[in-house]
């Protein structure tokens, strides 16, 4: 495994880290995922990312890590990066979503308890709240940091523009931002335009989400849907309209791939990591082969000139 730094700062990641969005949930099997937890920390994968909204149903993500941090990872809790996120729906009423002081402290010792663990190293706000003040959310994360609950302040979904505001606010309050959270791929790549200047411009570390598209940049869809992806799952979120436009760029992108002697996935990852403001890419997971062959992608990480412009052809 590469570690690599988060912008400026001290703290380091691996190159890939394991997201438990998807398959960790109460709909999945406990054994399944705690297989593909320990084989990920064998590999060197040090970094644990989840919300307080994974499952289905929502919480049940951090209920199984920490039913599994007991069992196989208490001892090495000095070794390990965790991270959960407040800013999405979590419980009905004024107070279960977005980014008010009240729901984001609260949901953090909500994350804690389900997870049996005293602090979480990152605390992210999920999202940005257009009805709160972005004072008041910085501030709270300034306080989840100074009450010892988290290690790092963290950001996700947040524009350039609202990234830049609420990076000064954290330098005034003296708690910064060590990371942004934005979902990145070959398929979605609005963070090119400005984002990832201003990370490297504030020093900040930059880990993507959905690197793969939500699996639709793999061989998995070459032939159709097969039963239990994540597009023939009803709570999943790609869709089965989604994935026939894409399956012309994805035939052509496997073939570059194999011609590179990766698979798609692999190449898709390694594209990704090419850029180096990018600190970690976040995969997910439905088994421990799975595992395997996306770590496998940082055997092959440099791309010729021919390629990257073959890979611009075929995704404008």
């Amino acid at each position: 495994m590469t570690y690599n730094r988060c912008g400026n700062w001290g703290l380091k990641l691996p190159a890939v880290s394991l997201g438990l969005w998807h398959n960790f949930g109460g709909v999945d099997i406990l054994e399944n995922g705690r297989a593909m937890l320990r084989r990920a920390f064998d590999l060197g994968i040090t970094h644990f990312d989840l919300a307080n909204n994974y499952g289905p149903p929502p919480g049940s993500a951090e209920e199984n890590f920490g039913k599994l941090f007991r069992l196989d990872f208490q001892p090495y809790r000095d070794e390990l990066i965790i991270s959960t996120k407040a800013g999405y729906l979590m419980w009905p009423g004024p107070y279960g979503e977005w980014g008010s002081r009240k729901y984001l402290l609260a949901s953090l010792d909500q994350s804690l308890r389900r997870m049996g663990l005293d602090y979480v190293d990152i605390f992210y706000s999920h999202r940005p709240d257009p009805d709160t003040p972005l004072e008041e959310t910085m501030m709270a994360l300034d306080q989840a940091v100074r009450s010892g609950k988290a290690l790092y302040a963290g950001l996700s979904n947040y524009p350039a523009d609202m990234m830049r505001e609420a990076t000064s606010i954290l330098w005034d309050l003296g708690t910064p931002c060590l990371i942004h959270q934005p979902k990145y791929s070959m398929f979605e790549r609005w963070v090119e335009a400005e984002l990832l200047d201003v990370l490297e411009e504030e020093g900040i570390g930059c880990i993507t989400f959905s690197p793969l598209a939500q699996g639709l940049l793999t061989d998995r869809y070459l032939n159709g849907i097969p039963e239990g992806s994540r597009a023939a799952k009803s709570w999943g979120f790609l869709k089965p309209d989604q994935v026939e436009p894409a399956l012309e760029k994805v035939k052509k992108l496997n073939a570059l791939a194999q011609e590179r002697g990766q698979s798609l996935a692999q190449m898709a990852l390694a594209w990704i990591l090419r850029d180096k403001r990018i600190t970690s890419v976040l995969i997910g997971a439905s088994s421990v082969s799975q595992i395997d062959a996306n770590v496998d992608c940082l055997r092959n990480l440099v791309f010729a000139d021919d390629e990257l412009v073959l890979i611009e052809a075929i995704l404008n």
